[in-house]
């Protein structure tokens, strides 16, 4: 096992001398937990989409998931085998490659759709190079915070946000609000970790929210965001139009009970009531369909998920790899509580997809990498 700058305590020398065999560094219960909550999303996507939707109706987005699935195993498989340390100096190019990526989804090489101009259109599929950021990010920032091995100061705040900053403008061209919101999350929970002082979070924490207001007021926004914000706030003020999806959502989730109506057989599923189910709105299949035995069922897998990566962050033998485990974390535990908030009106509709669950393939291979580099952390250093 090579040593490098990032290695952190006797911990580390101690793995030199104390190497278990290569299949007990392996996370089964990580990995199994990913696959098992893959597998459910696809068949909520099978469910969502049966009914029909035009000429890809009953399994057409469902075959796509599953390709989805099996190219996002083999992605975390890669990004599991490859010595993490070596991604250090490749990370500047990488980097510079997503905000190039990011750059060009905004010029007229991109697709609109759905209000956001997000998307490369390559033939049937779309690329949402905003979700590959995510995972660049978290390495990135990682790597920054593990070389400040004497901790960080307000400068190395600073420099954190403006690495951060830069994607987070981009996207907010687009505008992608949801994918800003996780950047935010992921960028203070690695400060978190990293020990920044309490008074550099404090102001991010005020700056955000000022941003915040001025993005409403500077009209950054499309309306139908603005509309999903009001929504929140006021759920009965305009039942036909942005509030819609709410009400439908919780209708559906309500309507399931304890156990479920039965897979394939939710009403409110099969008559298409709610709209985006098979994305955003994909816990609703759950809800209706499998009911609060099957809801709590798929957030446990989910919370031994968060677990698994929290033990590998905590267990890390160097500062990079915890820091890497503490971004996915704050990932992963976001937009889950974000979407699944959404779904029952607890928190506001920002669009962002249920990780593993909702349809889509850039979001599915995002996760795969970013499961893949926890992996990778907790086999080179179990």
């Amino acid at each position: 096992m090579v040593t490098t700058p990032y290695m952190v305590g006797p911990r580390a020398l101690a793995r030199v001398t104390e190497s278990p065999p290569w299949w007990r560094r392996i996370d089964v219960v990580l990995l199994g937990s990913t696959l098992a909550i893959a597998l459910a999303g696809l068949l909520m996507v099978l469910s969502a989409t049966r009914s029909g939707y035009g000429h890809e109706g009953y399994t057409g987005f469902a075959v796509r998931q599953a390709i989805w699935v099996f190219l996002g195993i083999i992605l975390m498989t890669v990004c599991a085998a490859v010595d993490y340390r070596k991604l250090l100096p490749a990370l500047p190019w990488l980097f510079g490659g997503t905000i190039a990526l990011l750059l060009f989804v905004i010029s007229p090489l991109g697709s609109e759709s759905k209000g956001a101009q997000a998307w490369f259109q390559l033939g049937g599929f779309q690329l949402q190079p905003s979700e590959f950021a995510k995972v660049v990010l978290i390495t990135v920032l990682a790597a920054f915070c593990a070389r400040q091995t004497r901790g960080l100061d307000s400068r190395h705040v600073a420099v954190v946000c403006g690495i951060a900053g830069l994607p987070v403008t981009l996207i907010l061209l687009q505008p992608d609000l949801g994918t800003v919101l996780v950047f935010a999350v992921v960028t203070f929970m690695v400060l978190l970790v990293a020990g920044a002082p309490a008074r550099s979070l404090a102001a991010i924490v005020g700056i955000a929210i000022v941003s915040a207001a001025l993005v409403i007021q500077l009209g950054v926004l499309k309306q139908y965001q603005l509309d999903r914000l009001g929504a929140f706030l006021d759920p009965a003020s305009n039942t036909q139009r942005a509030a819609y999806n709410l009400n439908q959502s919780k209708i559906a989730i309500g309507s399931g009970g304890v156990a479920g109506k039965g897979l394939f057989l939710g009403t409110q599923t099969n008559l298409r009531y709610v709209p985006e189910q098979h994305t955003d709105f994909i816990f609703t299949v759950v809800g209706e369909e499998l009911g609060l035995l099957g809801s709590a069922t798929l957030l446990t897998l989910f919370a031994v998920l968060m677990w698994r990566i929290w033990m590998t962050a905590r267990d890390a033998a160097d500062r990079f790899g915890t820091f890497i485990c503490a971004g996915v974390l704050a990932m992963f535990v976001f937009q889950i509580f974000e979407n699944v908030g959404m779904t029952m009106g607890i928190m506001p509709i920002t669009g962002i997809p249920l990780p593993l669950v909702s349809y889509g393939g850039s979001a599915m291979l995002s996760c795969f990498a970013a499961l893949g580099l926890v992996l990778n952390v907790r086999y080179r250093n179990a």
